[in-house]
């Protein structure tokens, strides 16, 4: 069994939790044999942003067929 991890950047206005939600969502719309997400960073963009905008950096693995 091979796994291959790609990384992901997720958003929200909302909240981490939701960015991360994000991340996964689209992971799943367009890939398959997912097994896991690994969180790797949290952050906040103010600079181009009319309000927050919550970011997560994620790194999703699925297996190769």
């Amino acid at each position: 069994m091979v796994h291959k991890k790609v990384t992901l950047i997720g958003t929200s206005t909302d909240s981490f939790d939701a960015a991360v939600d994000d991340a996964i969502a689209r992971a799943r719309d367009t890939l398959e044999n997912l097994h896991w997400v690994e969180v790797q960073e949290l952050g906040v963009e103010l600079a181009t942003a009319d309000d927050k905008e919550y970011q997560a950096e994620v790194e999703v693995a699925f297996e190769l067929e």
